[in-house]
């Protein structure tokens, strides 16, 4: 069974819109969702737990309708976005009103978290850093056996040591929980590390969703000399010009071995930026 579909989302604003947006993600698995800032995954991810009203479309998580039981579904997932909730408040408090949502809440699972990231519930929730407030966030979650986590720029801000830790649980969650994870970030070198698949959002449109592997090996960093580009900017994703000739991403299936130029595997970076690249070529 598919944690997550996503089909055919959309969701029109004056100045954006979503477009048919459609994915999904496989139990047990961890899916970066990308794209630059604007891009359209917060809309998304609002739209699919019915935070703000889509359009259209249909959002199935853990092979329910979310129109249909919204209620029973939230309470298989967990929501981290790392924005501070109720500041002033203890942690045990603010515990105490969160696990009144939750009939499967288990107190031995969450006092475990809190001994392992050492999170002291008598502290208030702004007397925590950046990363120990995700790590409270992630206790949350975790403790009501959370089945699907949406994670919502989760790293955004924190060191790279907290960081790497913050990635190792997620790979933990997911190996031994069967928990499946949604992760929003522009950070890719984070899901290079941890994702199995990626989906690419830009400007409201669903770029490709597949596995990382496949995902990336769709393209070949390219760079040449500057008498070559007339010949091949029409075949390339985008390109950036400099002293010495140019840059670019080319799709592996345009690609001739004829070509003049270099090539190369690609990073999630690099293809994230030769697309944005590719809307200024062609403005």
């Amino acid at each position: 069974m598919d944690a997550l579909v996503v089909k055919n989302l959309k969701k029109s604003y004056k100045t954006f819109e979503l477009k048919d947006v459609s994915f999904s993600i496989p139990q047990g698995y961890i899916m970066g969702f990308i794209g630059e800032n604007g891009a359209g995954k917060t809309t998304t991810i609002k739209s699919m737990l019915n935070v703000i009203n889509k359009d259209s479309g249909e959002i199935t998580i853990l092979g329910k309708d979310i129109d249909q039981e919204e209620i029973e579904i939230k309470k298989d997932l967990g929501y981290i976005s790392g924005d501070s909730f109720y500041p002033k408040k203890r942690l045990k408090e603010v515990t105490a009103i969160y696990q009144t949502f939750f009939n499967t809440w288990d107190e031995a699972v969450y006092k475990n978290y809190l001994k392992r990231f050492n999170l002291d519930d008598n502290k208030r929730i702004d007397e925590l850093s950046k990363g120990m407030k995700m790590k409270y966030e992630l206790s949350l979650a975790m403790s009501h056996h959370a089945k699907l986590l949406v994670l919502d720029e989760p790293t955004s801000g924190l060191d790279p040591v907290v960081r790497d830790e913050l990635l190792e649980i997620f790979q933990t969650i997911v190996e031994n929980e069967e928990t499946s994870v949604l992760f929003s970030t522009h950070i890719t070198s984070d899901l290079e590390k941890c994702a199995d698949y990626i989906t690419f959002i830009q400007d409201g449109k669903i770029i490709d969703s597949a596995t990382k592997d496949d995902f990336v090996e769709k393209y070949y960093v390219v760079n040449g000399e500057k008498e070559v580009l007339p010949t091949l900017k029409d075949q390339l994703v985008g390109y950036r010009e400099n002293a010495f000739g140019f840059n670019g991403l080319i799709e592996v299936s345009k690609f001739k071995k004829s070509y003049p130029i270099k090539h190369a595997k690609p990073s999630l970076d690099d293809i994230m930026i030769y697309y944005a690249e590719g809307k200024k070529n062609n403005a």
